[in-house]
């Protein structure tokens, strides 16, 4: 990303209510003492100083840039070394074409514009009064009104105005480097004038220590916060930069359960489980980008130019890959040397590996993400169980069943075109069977088994988004349709939307999980906070309703559930078969009929068929076989009723 980008992105957020911190790391002190200490009484009275590394690349170019004329020569064995030629005094040989090429470089370098530190690109783009700096500097060049600079001292107290300036909402920007992220706290608090703004904290300059990184992150996520701050790291286009984000993404998840939001909020996380290139995903992935590689299936690369850019050895004599492959430390570090396209292009098809498998598990509910979080307007408890109690301790293990008034968390076409308008390859689409909208926009691309990219979309709705296949969503019912169209009719589903509580009955163990964790089913284990923003909370592991009989068995609880309609569909859909209460055996399930999703009734008695019809359920003869589905559109309705019939 670059710097006016991040300046765009800061102003949009600014325009939208809210509030931008940026964290660095380099505050170019040093650089201004030096040139500081390099200029005349005259020159300190008219400053023009060029705040840029440039100097710092000059020199290290001209001390460390090989000029020495090498000389080739073979060793006993027949291999070939070089060495240093000298004259006859023993002075080094200097190579004409080589300092050539080096002045060269030095005299196009000096030829290109400087490149201001990021602190102070900041502060000229948005001025002092709107900035508010955090940092260890005790001097700083301020750019006037005329345009000519400024020396200014900053005072031991200058960090503490410039944060309640900040919290206080009269700068809506601040910049704070590692001196300021110790000790400090900028996040939404309750008791401050800005409570009612999100921090949207730009990770502009991760640095070297991904401690520190860390530890400036939670500077604006803690306890007593009206809202959770959004986290967005800052890179270029070179893909490689995401081995420094990644370090960091390891370490938070090594923290621990951090809080998290719920996907549908779009940007609650802290990081995306894709920025661990050090995760099990990202092993995994590996291991099956060097089988590609073996099989000369990517486009990026070569086994043989691969080898023999990055120095990795990856076969034996014969060929053959090798049993011990070089882990993914190594391999991320020898991406870093190559030119900008070929890792560009490599970490495309790694990444897309990645991102399949996260997928995958996200769709399986098995992808850890710590505890996410529900949000619901209000929690009704409807049954309470012990699962167990610790004979040490006496701390329980509960069952409960929770009533959930949730509001779906709206988008509003107003933020929508914050984010999106004037970005490339959208569409404004509606759907022909649902009658709903959703604005498409690029996504990340996946890479299949075969090393085959395939390119992939998101479709934002007012309510959410979902993630699917370019050609798939092309051969699908979404169909394009002008702007003034679109706006009209998102603005009215966003508002029907926002009217509408929807009731959700959910059952959660909670309490000492711990120690009954392998007893509790292992198709999600994700942990979740159910909270309701007035001071109810509960923690646990949402058991789904085909679970339930099972559970309470092994526990040994009596009684059984009455699931509601809308939870035997839930069941349904996620893929696993629920029983239909007092029906004879009778499950529901999703199945795969020419290409469409449905929801079907197996096993069912051949005496219930009529009576299941007359409740709205069709049938079809399907290779010999009367099959019996639910249409979609009104699955809770008829599953409602085939509940009623199976209570009489």
């Amino acid at each position: 990303m670059k710097m006016p980008t991040v300046f765009e992105a800061i102003e949009t957020e600014i325009s939208a209510g809210n509030v931008a911190v940026v964290q660095l790391v380099s505050t170019a002190e040093a650089i201004l003492d030096r040139r500081l200490a390099e200029l005349s009484p005259e020159e300190r009275a008219h400053l023009d100083l060029e705040l840029s590394p440039r100097a710092t690349m000059i020199d290290y170019l001209k001390n460390a840039f090989p000029t020495q004329q090498m000389r080739v020569f073979a060793t006993s064995d027949g291999s070939l070394r070089s060495e240093p030629m000298r004259d006859d005094e023993g002075n080094m040989v200097e190579c004409a074409e080589a300092i050539a090429t080096r002045d060269a470089l030095i005299e196009e370098l000096c030829a290109m514009p400087p490149v201001p530190a990021a602190l102070d690109a900041l502060l000229a783009h948005f001025g002092t009064a709107k900035v508010a700096e955090v940092t260890g500097r005790s001097r700083r060049i301020v750019i006037g009104n005329d345009g000519s600079q400024k020396l200014e001292r900053r005072g031991a107290r200058a960090n503490l105005s410039e944060t309640q300036a900040f919290m206080d909402g009269i700068k809506p920007i601040l910049v704070f480097s590692d001196a300021g992220g110790t000790g400090r706290s900028y996040h939404a608090d309750l008791a401050c004038g800005t409570a009612d703004k999100r921090r949207v904290h730009f990770l502009l300059e991760p640095g070297w220590r991904a401690d520190v990184a860390i530890q400036g992150l939670g500077r604006t996520h803690r306890t007593n916060q009206s809202v959770p701050p959004v986290f967005r790291p800052v890179t270029t286009d070179c893909k490689g930069e995401r081995r420094f984000i990644s370090t960091i993404a390891r370490r938070l998840d090594s923290l621990g359960a951090l809080t998290r939001g719920q996907r549908q909020t779009g940007g609650q996380n802290l990081f995306d489980p894709a920025d661990n290139l050090e995760s099990d995903y990202a092993r995994e992935a590996l291991t099956q980008w060097y089988h590609l590689l073996h099989g000369n299936k990517l486009s990026s690369v070569t086994m043989e130019s691969f080898q023999a850019m990055t120095g990795l050895k990856l076969t034996d004599e014969n060929g053959t890959l090798l049993e011990k492959l070089p882990p993914i430390q190594r391999w991320l570090n020898r991406i870093l040397a190559l030119r900008i396209a070929t890792q560009n292009a490599i970490f495309d098809e790694y990444m897309g590996l990645i991102q399949a498998r996260i997928d995958a598990a996200r769709e399986a509910g098995t992808l850890d993400v710590g505890v996410e979080t529900i949000r619901a307007e209000q929690i009704i408890t409807r049954s309470e169980q012990t699962l167990r109690t610790d004979p040490v301790t006496g701390a329980e293990t509960r069952l409960l069943r929770l009533e959930l008034h949730l509001r779906p968390r709206v988008m509003h076409w107003k933020r929508l075109m914050q984010i999106w308008d004037g970005t490339r390859e959208i569409a404004y689409l509606w759907n022909s069977r649902s009658k709903r909208v959703a604005l498409k926009v690029p996504s990340w691309s996946i890479t299949d088994e075969e090393g085959r990219i395939v390119s992939m979309c998101q479709l934002v709705r007012p309510t959410g988004g979902t993630r699917m296949q370019e050609i798939a969503m092309w051969a699908s019912l979404w169909k394009e349709i002008d702007r003034d169209e679109f706006q009209k009719l998102w603005e009215a589903e966003a508002s029907e939307a926002e009217a509408k509580v929807d009731i959700e009955t959910v059952n959660v163990a909670t309490g000492l999980l711990l120690p009954v964790w392998h007893r509790l089913p292992q198709d999600d284990v994700r942990v979740w906070r159910i909270d309701d923003g007035m001071g109810i909370s509960v923690i646990g592991r949402l058991i789904p309703p085909a679970a339930m009989a099972e559970l309470q068995s092994a526990f040994g609880l009596d009684g059984t559930v009455e699931l509601t309609a809308a939870e035997l569909g839930a069941a349904a859909q996620k893929g696993t078969g629920i029983a239909i209460p007092s029906l004879g055996g009778a499950t529901l399930t999703t199945a795969l009929v020419n290409g469409s999703r449905r929801l079907e009734i197996r096993n069912y008695r051949p005496e219930d068929r009529e009576r299941l019809k007359a409740h709205g359920v069709f049938s079809e003869v399907i290779q010999y076989k009367t099959r019996l589905f639910i249409p979609l559109d009104r699955s809770s309705e008829i599953i409602e009723g085939i509940l009623a019939m199976s209570r009489i």
